[in-house]
């Protein structure tokens, strides 16, 4: 009988729409969709009223050390800067960590391109021409070297397929930003062991210009000499 009953056609039942008259409200709300507006709404009342009780039963002479630690900006609680927080021991361990983390990238870097570099292969460096050419006289020499010049300095492309030219020039621009990389890391790391040095105790002041015998675009330091016990 069951398989009687699904062989008969039935109507399909479509869900009501939005009426013309109603089409500016948007689509017409469901009773799934009220559900869950109505438990969001609920949701929120019962915190606000949770909210107000707390505050309610709140003992005004409580206290709590965010009151200190802590200001008001603009009606919002933030924080104060912790400037002390740590000592100059831990922040030279901190520096040394960076620095050891920046050597890693930049070696990482390094190796990346020579292995680019060994994979691609540079037009610039061809290797020289070992052929050998014998000419009767003069002339056949000269118009065996001019056809060797054309036939060099014209090389035939055509046989390379379009996508192994597009791989090759996006191997060589990555080689490029590679390079250039590796260049900011190796600055950022010599500003950064430049700073940790200042940060080392001794006298030492900045030299001048006309004091500096090999010019340079970052600032030289000299230290005053100590004597060691």
């Amino acid at each position: 009988m069951s398989s009687l009953r699904n062989a008969i056609s039935r109507r399909a039942h479509k869900e009501r729409a939005q009426p013309d008259a109603r089409k500016k409200f948007g689509l017409l709300e469901k009773k799934k969709d009220y559900v869950i507006r109505a438990k969001a709404f609920h949701r929120k009342e019962d915190l606000i009223r949770n909210l107000r009780e707390k505050a309610s039963n709140r003992n005004p002479d409580e206290f709590n050390f965010k009151m200190v630690n802590s200001m008001t900006v603009d009606g919002i609680h933030r924080p104060k800067p912790e400037t002390n927080k740590y000592t100059e021991e831990e922040l030279m361990l901190l520096k040394h960590k960076d620095m050891g983390y920046i050597l890693q990238a930049i070696q990482s870097e390094k190796k990346k391109i020579e292995r680019l570099s060994s994979t691609l292969h540079e037009l610039d460096n061809k290797r020289a021409n070992k052929h050998v050419y014998f000419a009767e006289d003069r002339e056949e020499a000269k118009e065996i070297q001019s056809r060797v010049e054309q036939s060099s300095s014209a090389p035939d492309f055509g046989n390379i397929p379009s996508r192994i030219k597009r791989k090759t020039a996006s191997s060589y621009k990555e080689l490029e930003g590679r390079k250039l990389r590796a260049q900011k890391l190796e600055k950022l790391y010599a500003d950064m062991a430049l700073q940790k040095e200042l940060k080392k105790p001794g006298r030492k002041r900045k030299l001048r210009e006309d004091e500096i015998e090999n010019p340079t675009s970052q600032p030289v330091y000299k230290w005053h000499a100590q004597r060691k016990r």
